[in-house]
């Protein structure tokens, strides 16, 4: 079974064309997420901190490395800019209250910040990938931003994407694709499987209900 060992890691088919964009979230206002990042940054340089010397993995992309923690099940992984002394952002893969507690240890929901003169280079994906070959598997939020969505559209090329039913704490799997109705269902979600995992496999771990046994699509949409 893939465990989760990502002190012991490196940094690091097509799928269905026309898809979509997810719900739309609200992005976060530069200057704010400015701050939030000069203060990591003034914490990771702070003697006795939880954030100094913190775990060190380095990239593909010149100049940046990658450095982590984990608490309480969460793992947080802040991007840093060696060359410019200075953080670029951070992805945390956080639990997910929605989900039972057999599904917990299996599942994380990543929730990223990067400033804006780091967007667009690849680094999230690159901590996305990080935590995936780590055998981390993912899920998404209920509203997903139009780049979030290309990131997962473009993962999904490397690892096994899915969708799933969430609801009452229970997963439910809808299959490879589903109608842009379902697609659209605040309900709806997409999983990333990290590497090892099969899906029978995540789906016993998980306890998760196969497609047959999921709530007809036809239904979703609707109250719960």
């Amino acid at each position: 079974m893939p465990t989760l060992a990502l002190h012991a890691l490196h940094s690091l088919s097509r799928f269905m064309s026309g898809v979509m964009e997810l719900r739309i979230d609200v992005n976060h206002a530069p200057q704010e997420v400015e701050n939030e990042l000069d203060a990591i940054h003034a914490r990771m340089n702070r003697p006795l901190d939880r954030l100094h010397a913190l775990p060190e993995v380095k990239t593909d992309i010149p100049g940046i490395v990658l450095r982590y923690r984990e608490a309480d099940g969460e793992y947080y992984v802040y991007v840093v800019d060696v060359q410019r002394d200075r953080v670029a952002g951070y992805t945390v893969f956080n639990r997910l209250i929605e989900v039972g507690k057999r599904a917990d240890p299996y599942v994380r929901a990543p929730h990223s910040k990067y400033a804006a003169p780091y967007q667009g280079m690849g680094l999230a994906t690159a901590v996305y990938r990080w935590g995936l070959d780590a055998g981390l598997c993912i899920i998404s939020g209920a509203r997903q931003s139009t780049g979030a969505h290309r990131l997962w559209m473009g993962l999904a090329r490397h690892y096994e994407l899915g969708y799933v039913d969430l609801r009452r704490k229970q997963l439910r799997y809808l299959g490879r694709e589903v109608a842009p109705r379902v697609q659209e269902d605040l309900h709806t979600r997409m999983i990333l499987l990290g590497r090892g995992w099969a899906l029978d496999d995540y789906m016993r771990a998980t306890a998760m209900l196969p497609a047959e046994d999921a709530i007809s699509q036809q239904d979703l949409g609707k109250s719960p």
